[in-house]
C-alpha cells in the first residue's frame, strides 16, 4: 500500500514539468505573433486607416523563433485578404516557418460614376471614390485613380463597379512607323531630331526608334509623338 504514493508522484512528475514550461512557450509565441502583426500592419497601412489582421499560426509545437524576420511569400503582392507569411528565425535566417493571415483594410477605391463604352478614354470626371473593405474587391482591383485616368476601356463598363487592370489598355501616343521627335537629354544639354518609331507605345513605354542613318536606339515615350533618349 505504501508504494502507491510513490507511483503516483512518479507518474505526475513529467506532466507537472511540462506544465511548468507552458508559460514561457506561450510568451515566446505571443512575442512572435506581435512581430508578425506589426510587420503586416506596416505593409498594409498605406492602403487605409483601419486595418484588421487575423493570424493563424501553425498548430505544431515549434522551438522558439529567435530574431524573427517576417516576409510575404509572394513578393510584391498587396497584403489583402488571405496571405501567407514566412518568418526567418535565428541570426542566419536559415530556419523558416510559415503562417496564414487574413487582412482586411477599410479604405477608398475608385469606381465609375458613369457607364463607359469600349474605346472610351477615362477622364477624372468619370471616377468617384467609394469606401469599403479592400479585401473584398476582385483580384487585381485598381486602388489608385491615377492608374486609370488616361487609359482606354477594352470593354463596356457599368457605373459603380470596382475596376480591374485587364479592363483597360494604355492609350498609344506613338504608332508603328510614325515619324516622331526624339529628344536626347544629358547633363546641361538637349538635342532634338526626327526618327521613325519601329513599334507602338503608350506613356512610359520603351520603344525602338530608327534614324535616317539606319541607327537604332531605344527611348521612352514622353508624350504624343515624343520619345526621350537619355545619354
Amino acid at each position: 500500500m505504501q508504494r502507491h504514493p510513490f507511483k503516483l508522484m512518479f507518474t505526475l512528475w513529467p506532466i507537472l514539468a511540462s506544465l511548468a514550461l507552458l508559460p514561457s512557450a506561450a510568451k515566446a509565441d505571443d512575442a512572435l505573433l506581435q512581430v508578425v502583426h506589426g510587420f503586416l500592419h506596416s505593409e498594409a497601412q498605406s492602403l487605409g486607416e483601419e486595418i484588421i489582421i487575423e493570424l493563424r499560426p501553425s498548430s505544431a509545437r515549434l522551438p522558439e523563433c529567435v530574431s524573427p524576420q517576417p516576409f510575404l511569400t509572394r513578393e510584391g503582392e498587396l497584403p489583402l485578404g488571405r496571405v501567407s507569411v514566412g518568418v526567418r528565425c535565428g541570426s542566419d535566417g536559415r530556419q523558416v516557418r510559415y503562417m496564414q493571415a487574413e487582412i482586411g483594410v477599410l479604405g477608398e477605391y475608385p469606381v465609375l460614376a458613369t457607364t463607359l463604352n469600349a474605346g472610351d478614354t477615362v477622364r477624372q470626371e468619370h471616377l468617384v471614390q467609394r469606401q469599403g473593405n479592400l479585401a473584398e474587391l476582385p483580384n487585381n482591383a485598381l486602388l489608385d485613380s491615377e492608374q486609370i485616368i488616361g487609359q482606354v476601356a477594352t470593354r463596356a463598363l457599368r457605373s459603380g463597379q470596382p475596376l480591374q487592370a485587364h479592363q483597360f489598355r494604355t492609350l498609344p501616343l506613338v504608332e508603328r512607323n510614325q515619324r516622331i521627335v526624339v529628344e536626347a537629354r544629358g547633363a546641361g544639354f538637349r538635342v532634338s531630331r526626327e526618327g521613325q518609331a519601329l513599334e507602338p507605345g503608350g506613356l512610359g513605354d520603351r520603344i525602338r526608334i530608327r534614324f535616317d542613318s539606319r541607327e537604332v536606339v531605344t527611348g521612352q515615350v514622353a508624350g504624343n509623338g515624343i520619345v526621350i533618349v537619355d545619354f
